[in-house]
C-alpha cells in the first residue's frame, strides 16, 4: 500500500531522495518514487475544487489498477493564525475544516451544514495527528480553507472568532479531505506556515522558509507512517 501527498508543485522536489517517475493521470501527474520508497506525490493544484478533482484521480486510478491508497497526506504552506502558530512553524490539522462554503445572511455567515446539507468538517485520526504532532514538533489544531486568501484584519479577526481553534488557513487541504472520504481513505494535513493570516503584505512572507520547514518534517513524518 502507498501514501498520497498532494502538495504545491514547489515542495515536489525535496520531497523524493532522487528523481520521481512521472505517471500520466486524467487532469493531473503523479510523481512516483523508486521501488524502495512507500510513497506517491502529487501537485494536486490550488483550492479546494481543483485539489479534489486531482486527488479523486490519483484514488481512483489506484482502485482500478488494485492498489488503492491507505491515506492521504495534504501538505503544503499555509497562513497561520498570530501568535499561535508563528512564521516557520509546522500546523498538524485535527480538523479540516472549509470556512467559507455556506451563505451570507443578515444575521452573518451560516455555512453550508445550516443550510440543511451538505459538512464542512472532517476530522483525521486522532492517534496518528499526536503521532505526527509529537515527531514533527507541530502543533495540533484546525486547518481552515478558504477559497479567498484573508487579506484584512477584519476578516482575520472574524475567521478566529467562528473558529477558535484554528491554527492555519489553506486552500486544499478540504477538498483532499472530501475526495479521500468518497473512497473511504483517512487523510492528514500539514502545513508551513509562510506567512501570518491578515493584511496582505507579501514582504512579510518567508515562503523559502515555511518550504525549509516542511521538508524538514516530512523527514521525521515518513518514519511514523511506515511504522
Amino acid at each position: 500500500m502507498a501514501t498520497a501527498v498532494p502538495v504545491e508543485r514547489d515542495a515536489v522536489a525535496g520531497a523524493f531522495a532522487g528523481p520521481p517517475r512521472e505517471v500520466p493521470l486524467p487532469g493531473v501527474t503523479l510523481h512516483r518514487a523508486g521501488s524502495a520508497s512507500r510513497f506517491d506525490l502529487l501537485a494536486a493544484g490550488v483550492g479546494p475544487a481543483l485539489a479534489a478533482a486531482s486527488t479523486a484521480s490519483a484514488l481512483t486510478a489506484a482502485e482500478i489498477g488494485g492498489e488503492p491508497y491507505d491515506l492521504v497526506v495534504s501538505a503544503g504552506i499555509a497562513g497561520g493564525f498570530q501568535p499561535d502558530a508563528p512564521v516557520g512553524s509546522l500546523v498538524v490539522a485535527d480538523d479540516i475544516t472549509v470556512a467559507d462554503l455556506g451563505a451570507d445572511t443578515a444575521d452573518g455567515f451560516v455555512p453550508v451544514t445550516g443550510l440543511g446539507f451538505g459538512t464542512v468538517s472532517h476530522r483525521p485520526p486522532e492517534s496518528l495527528v499526536r503521532a505526527i504532532a509529537a515527531a514533527t514538533g507541530g502543533r495540533a489544531g484546525t486547518v481552515l480553507t478558504v477559497s479567498t486568501v484573508t487579506g484584512t484584519a477584519a476578516r482575520a479577526a472574524e475567521l478566529r472568532a467562528r473558529h477558535p481553534r484554528a491554527l492555519a488557513e489553506a486552500m486544499e487541504g478540504f477538498g483532499v479531505a472530501e475526495a479521500a472520504s468518497a473512497h473511504g481513505v483517512p487523510v492528514l494535513e500539514v502545513r508551513a506556515v509562510s506567512n501570518p493570516v491578515g493584511p496582505r503584505d507579501r514582504a512579510a512572507w518567508r515562503i523559502g522558509d515555511a518550504l525549509a520547514a516542511l521538508t524538514e518534517g516530512f523527514g521525521k513524518l515518513a518514519p511514523v507512517l511506515e511504522s
